[in-house]
């Protein structure tokens, strides 16, 4: 097996930003798994008494992705489609209005969201590396630096992968830790 077959394997022996990008992109691909290939149902679908969907933790991961490497990165406004007025202070607001949205928009809006994070990090690395200070900064004036919002959003994915999981595998049975050799999307772009 080669690494074109996975390209989201992250790699054996890489240095530190490798493996930070690496892992993240392995979640995300594993999470897009998850969630690929599913009508409006399947991404309406909710476990037990839970209110979460695999439509709304797309969504919710779409906006988590804008929001670090814009925001959170360097203070840029988010802008559409997060401009939306029902996001004012409303956490749930993604996981909810997610059932208005068809899965082509759905997974339009967390590919496209993906494709702009890769871009933020790679020029943000271009211009100074994991350890330059980002626009994100707590009361006392401390900034974080780059690598914490990149192990932010890995733990961030790291939760939700989980709960694809779970949900996945009550619309259809699709279980496994990592897509098969060869996976490409279905739905939208390829992860």
């Amino acid at each position: 097996m080669t690494n074109s077959d996975r390209p989201w394997e992250p790699p054996l022996a890489g240095t530190e930003i490798e493996h930070l990008i690496g892992a993240l992109d392995r979640l995300r691909t594993t999470f897009r798994w998850k969630a690929d290939g599913l009508d409006a149902a399947g991404l309406r679908a909710r476990v037990g008494a839970s209110s979460l969907t695999l439509g709304g933790l797309l969504k919710h991961l779409a906006l988590v992705e804008d929001h670090v490497f814009s925001t959170r990165l360097s203070g840029e406004p988010l802008g559409a489609p997060w401009d939306d007025p029902g996001l004012n202070g409303d956490y749930d607001w993604p996981f909810t209005s997610a059932a208005d949205d068809s899965p082509e928009e759905l997974y339009a809006l967390w590919d496209g969201a993906v494709t702009r994070s890769r871009a933020r990090l790679d020029a943000a690395l271009a211009g100074g590396g994991v350890d330059q200070l980002v626009h994100m900064s707590w009361p006392d004036g401390r900034r974080a630096n780059l690598r914490r919002l990149i192990c932010d959003l890995i733990e961030e994915y790291g939760r939700h992968t989980g709960h694809a999981d779970l949900l996945r595998e009550s619309v259809d049975g699709l279980v496994g830790e990592d897509p098969p050799s060869g996976w490409r999307a279905r739905s939208g772009r390829p992860a």
